[in-house]
Formats: C-alpha cells, sequence, structure tokens
C-alpha cells in the first residue's frame, strides 16, 4: 500500500525523493530503493549523480526530485545548504502540499523551527531527523535517527526511516532532532580527543595499545571512541571513518552556541572546540573527524 502526498504513512511504492548522495546519502538512497519505494534523486555532484545506487533515478535538478514525491529526504552538510536547496534550489515550490521534507542532515535547531514554520504556511510538513552511526551504520540500516516535529508527520514517514534505521526517537517539536544531534557529536569529538591524548600517553610510556583498548573497553573508561574510532580507523592507519573533520567541527559550534544560549557555562565545550578547530588549519582540506590523532600527536 501506498500514500500519495496527502495520505498516511508512505510505505514500499510510495515516491521518495532524495537530496544528497554522499558517503551517507548514497547508501541510504540504495536501501529506500531496495525496500521497494520509488527514489528520485540528486547531488550538485556530476560523480555522485554518475554512481547512483541502483534502483534511483537521477533527477536534472533538487526541485525534480519533488515531483509527485510524498516526502523527499534532504542529506546535505548543514543549515545553508538546506536552505539554499529548499528557496533557491526550488524545492519547496515543488512539493505539493501535504509533502513531507525530511531534513536528515546537521542543521542548526533554531534555523530548522524557522524553516519548518516556513514549510507549513504552505502546507508542507518538515521533520529533522539526523542520524548516528557512520557510513556502516547508513549501508545496514542500523543507524539511530532523533527526530524533532510533530507525531502525526513523524508517524507519516515513519515507515521510511524504519528502513534506515534500527532506533528511532522523538525528542520534541521541529529542531529537537537537530539539537541532540549536535550535542552527541560535542561529546563524541571530545571523547575522541582525550582517548587520542591518553592512547599516546600510554603508548609512550611503554604500553601496547590493542591491550589498552582491551581492558579500557572492559572498563570505565570505555566510550564509542575506544570501542570502535580508535581499532577500526587509527590503529589500521586508514583513517576512513566517511565523516569529515570540518564536519565534526561545525557540529560541535553549533552545540556551543546552543549551550551558551542556554544559559550553560561550556568550558570544557570551547576548549574542545578550539582544540579542534586548530586541527582543521593544519591537517588537509578533506581530512576525516579521525585524523584528529595525528594533531595531537604532532611535536609542540
Amino acid at each position: 500500500m501506498t500514500a500519495g502526498p496527502d495520505g498516511g504513512p508512505l510505505r514500499a511504492g510510495a515516491v521518495i525523493g532524495f537530496v544528497g548522495l554522499g558517503n551517507m546519502g548514497g547508501p541510504m538512497a540504495a536501501r529506500l530503493a531496495a525496500a521497494g519505494y520509488r527514489v528520485q534523486a540528486y547531488d550538485s555532484s556530476e560523480p555522485a549523480r554518475r554512481t547512483a545506487p541502483g534502483g534511483v533515478t537521477v533527477t536534472g535538478s533538487a526541485a525534480g526530485t519533488g515531483a509527485c514525491a510524498g516526502a523527499v529526504v534532504l542529506m546535505l552538510p548543514g543549515s545553508d545548504v538546506v536552505e539554499a536547496v529548499l528557496r533557491e534550489g526550488g524545492l519547496l515550490d515543488a512539493l505539493a502540499p501535504g509533502a513531507t521534507v525530511v531534513d536528515m542532515s546537521s542543521s542548526q535547531p533554531l534555523r530548522t523551527r524557522e524553516l519548518a514554520a516556513e514549510a507549513a504556511g504552505r502546507g508542507i510538513r518538515l521533520v529533522d531527523a539526523p542520524v548516528s552511526g557512520g557510513v556502516k551504520g547508513a549501508a545496514e540500516g542500523s543507524l539511530t535517527i532523533m527526530t524533532g516535529g510533530e507525531e502525526h508527520d513523524l508517524a507519516r514517514v515513519r515507515p521510511v526511516l524504519d528502513v534506515l534505521g534500527s532506533r528511532i526517537l522523538r525528542l520534541g517539536p521541529a529542531g529537537s532532532g537537530h539539537a541532540l544531534k549536535a550535542l552527541n557529536n560535542l561529546m563524541s569529538a571530545t571523547h575522541l580527543l582525550i582517548t587520542a591524548e591518553a592512547m599516546l600517553a600510554g603508548e609512550r610510556f611503554g604500553l601496547d595499545p590493542e591491550t589498552m583498548l582491551a581492558a579500557v573497553n572492559g572498563s570505565s573508561g570505555r566510550s564509542g571512541s575506544t570501542e570502535n574510532k580508535w581499532p577500526n580507523f587509527v590503529l589500521p592507519g586508514t583513517f576512513d571513518s566517511g565523516f569529515g573533520l570540518r564536519l565534526m567541527l561545525k557540529d560541535m559550534r553549533i552545540a556551543l552556541d546552543l549551550a551558551t544560549a542556554t544559559g550553560v557555562a561550556p568550558h570544557l565545550a570551547r576548549a574542545a572546540v578550539d582544540l579542534w578547530a586548530d586541527a582543521a588549519e593544519h591537517l588537509p582540506p578533506f581530512a576525516d573527524h579521525t585524523e584528529i590523532v595525528r594533531r595531537v600527536s604532532e611535536p609542540r
């Protein structure tokens, strides 16, 4: 059973637009197509369009993804690009009343609230649904999806999100998902930074890094950095998690602004942002976020 823009839950057979076929978006669009959705997708990158997943119809513009679509998923770098696609790119104009925009980008929560109000004025729904789980989670459909928006709007796109993630959480009104995503990445980035400092200190003392991780991962110091990032991307020297260092820094700054706006004194957050900003100045433009370890290991 499918549903048009004004119908109920969007199930297999429904038309889904998708904008952003990068490291995360490509596997996600592929999963939707494999699940039976009619996916029409666009990316501003010609190579990304050329290598679009099988079963996905590539359109000539972002606005083209909205034709007859019950929902359009956005997997973009952040609010600037999201707003450009929806406004200047003509996607809002292309969507029929009753359609849903699902912003799975790491956007700024206050701007998301403004955009949701603007969309609502056109009869278009907006759900923010950023993710955690990396490229592996995108390919396996095991992402954690943090959503913000009205309950009935989330219910409508829930079948779509169920294809993409194994844990879907509604956190509150529009912008709530983007708020938690930024805060989560602030914590993740800070974990990785202190893990790098501790691991390097242990190695230079003479400890074996794999044994250190085995001990820490059974102890109170464990985190996603010790359980995933360090053993899978740092120790092998691949630094290929698929998430850029500068994207992490962007999310950290969103979280820092949010903390400041809510009256929290973000002493550690500010220090972490400064250290990541320093790394961004000294590492290559497209450095993976796990390469923060390279900067920490440099002599000072």
